[in-house]
């Protein structure tokens, strides 16, 4: 379990951007949403969402992979996030697009958990590893672990 940020920070900036690697090492970023559906219901009535206001997607329209937040933000629009190549948009709480090009598609959902007490987010997805805040681009290995970004060099002669 690895906290990300908070409801409070995700509900002020409207999208929180962070990249993970998954199960074969490869980065992914995702986006962390507010969800309006605070309260959902059951067979007993209704109850806090489990969720506490967030929700985790992967960063990417499912028409055409373009990415959603590409270090600005999220946009949205009334609870929905907006692809901002074609204009499909996807219920925040749900991941669920009924228009545009995407129709009838559901975001990629990350798991996360809320703590009830402060409203810490945690990354609980097991298939996932936390890399960083922020896209992959602010988050690029150093190739050659010499700690600068100049690239690696494959050479036998050293300068």
């Amino acid at each position: 379990m690895q906290l990300l940020t908070t409801v409070e920070t995700v509900h002020e900036k409207r999208s929180w951007l962070f990249t993970v690697r998954d199960q074969y090492g490869e980065k992914e970023e995702v986006i962390l949403v507010p969800c309006d559906d605070s309260v959902e219901s059951d067979s007993t009535g209704s109850r806090p969402a489990a969720d506490g206001g967030v929700e985790a997607w992967i960063n990417r329209c499912t028409h055409e992979s373009q990415r959603f937040d590409t270090g600005r933000g999220a946009p949205m629009r009334d609870g929905q996030l907006i692809c901002p190549r074609h204009g499909s948009m996807f219920d925040s709480c749900t991941g669920y697009c009924d228009n545009g090009e995407a129709a009838d598609t559901t975001l990629p959902s990350v798991e996360i958990r809320v703590s009830g007490n402060d409203g810490s987010v945690y990354l609980v997805d097991d298939d996932l590893t936390f890399v960083g805040e922020g896209g992959i681009e602010e988050n690029e290995d150093d190739e050659d672990g010499d700690g600068d970004d100049s690239p690696a060099s494959t050479s036998h002669i050293g300068f």
